[in-house]
């Protein structure tokens, strides 16, 4: 296959040893594009060359490093409508996903981190006490953030513009040059970004793609000896097999892993407002997302009030061609995950969960759609409830108290973000801060992108986003001396 797309390492662009692989559209199931297959001989000499190019690329002023990310904003920016279409096509994004939250957050992740922050921080005096070193004295400090070095950076296919903008902007910014190995389903937006950093003028080296169907290919990456940090957002099982090589050695790792948020709502929540925010795991990327509100928590004076609601709300979702305006939900990534949903929901009445609404295909000749899926009845134990579905399912579990409320949103391995609705705010806050989650939205699904972002538990290690993704991707460094 020679028309397909070319590995980007080195600065050149670069034939794939392992030929091409198709990457489908989960809409229509049509060809997007050929996806190259690297080697694992290629991921070497991509980390290679990000290795070679670090010295340099880490001792460039901060001021030109970001106007490169500034016009690489600016790139992206005027070609939205083209990357849109590309990532809606490789993803089954909706149109205003594609365009706002994909390639719109992307642009705007570049121009965030093309802002010049302070790497130092000077630290009060310390006056130390005469001993073995000679007499009393007053110490200076500095803590200096340095860059890493060689970042992989392994995305997530549920958003192959803003993911990896998340982690490859950042860490260009602090001087680390990357590797990037997209996910599988949906690579060819990446290298457009690749593209758009090239012609931006990141130097040859600075950035690096390479892609692959097969597992090596982001196994050759990890266990690089030339790479220093591995980022990575996908499953709290591929993040374990990733932790375990990166701790052979001794590897800096940012994991942004699964979730199964619990939403509390209380008996004085404002209903429609909580319908709305956990409607978002119909909606928003087809539930495949990390952060949605999948696991609710009734309190049992709204219990049926709101499963009522929920219904309903799902019900009146149109699923379908993502292109088309009216579409809210879209296909799932692929037919392998569709079979995996919807076994999931099968898994649920099995275990004695009423199935509300949904849980069947839409009558599409083509497309890997799954209908907006209600559960009730469900009680802590069933595995719906405690694993991660990553589709448009909602289950929906009772509480009595508050004390019950918090005990069962912590009965998880997961804490990424959980959500809280009601009426009385010191409660919410209060419960807010009983969770043992990265993130919590009280009365809202919402996110500031300034805020730390991360989980506890099998959630995730390390916080990334807004100043914090700074910090994320450098080492720091304390400068001490006589005052």
């Amino acid at each position: 296959m020679t028309d397909g797309q070319r590995l980007f390492i080195g600065g050149a662009w670069v034939e794939p040893d392992e030929g091409h692989y198709q990457v489908t559209d989960p809409a229509t199931e049509g060809i997007v594009g050929w996806a190259p297959e690297a080697s694992r001989e290629q991921v070497r000499a991509a980390c290679a060359a990000a290795r070679e190019a670090f010295g340099p690329w880490s001792g460039t002023p901060p001021e030109e490093r970001a106007a490169v990310l500034a016009r690489t904003a600016d790139l992206i920016q005027g070609r939205l409508g083209p990357y849109a279409e590309l990532a809606q096509a490789e993803s089954g994004a909706t149109t205003g996903t594609a365009r706002g939250m994909q390639v719109g957050v992307a642009v705007a992740r570049f121009r965030r981190y093309a802002r010049v922050e302070p790497v130092e921080q000077p630290l009060p005096p310390q006056i130390n006490e005469a001993g073995p070193f000679g007499p009393a004295s007053v110490m200076g400090a500095l803590a200096v953030r340095r860059p890493v070095g060689v970042v992989a950076c392994v995305t997530s296919y549920n958003n192959p513009w803003a993911n990896p903008a998340g982690k490859v902007a950042p860490a260009l910014a602090m001087g680390n040059t990357v590797v990037v190995k997209p996910a599988p389903q949906d690579p060819l937006s990446v290298y457009r970004m690749a593209e758009a950093l090239q012609e931006a003028g990141a130097p040859p080296g600075v950035v690096n793609v390479v892609s692959g169907a097969r597992p090596e290919v982001g196994e050759a990456a990890v266990d690089c000896p030339d790479v220093d940090m591995v980022s990575f957002t996908g499953s709290t099982a591929v993040g374990q097999r990733i932790a375990e090589v990166c701790g052979r050695s001794m590897k800096r790792q940012l994991m942004e892993l699964g979730g199964k948020g619990a939403a509390l709502v209380f008996d004085d929540a404002d209903l429609d407002a909580a319908v709305a925010g956990i409607g978002t795991t119909f909606s928003f990327y087809s539930g495949q997302i990390c952060t949605a509100p999948t696991r609710v928590l009734a309190q049992r004076r709204v219990y049926d009030r709101l499963v009522d609601l929920l219904a309903a709300y799902a019900r009146h979702l149109k699923v379908g061609d993502p292109r088309e305006r009216d579409t809210v939900v879209g296909p799932l990534i692929s037919a392998a995950h569709r079979d995996r949903v919807e076994a999931y929901v099968e898994l649920g009445r099995k275990e004695g969960a009423r199935l509300v609404t949904g849980g069947e295909r839409p009558p599409h000749d083509r497309g890997f759609y799954v209908a907006p899926t209600l559960l009730a009845d469900c009680t802590p134990d069933m595995r719906v409830v405690r694993e991660e579905i990553f589709g448009p399912v909602v289950v929906v579990v009772p509480f009595d108290d508050e004390e019950e409320g918090i005990d069962l949103a912590g009965a998880s391995d997961y804490g990424l973000i959980d959500y809280v609705w009601s009426g009385d705010v010191a409660r919410a806050f209060r419960v807010a801060h009983r969770l043992r989650a990265g993130g919590v939205g009280v009365n809202t699904v919402g996110r500031n992108m300034e805020a730390p972002f991360g989980g506890f538990k099998k959630s995730g290690v390390g916080r990334d986003v807004g100043s914090y993704a700074l910090h994320a991707y450098s080492e720091l460094q304390a400068i001490v001396w006589p005052g």
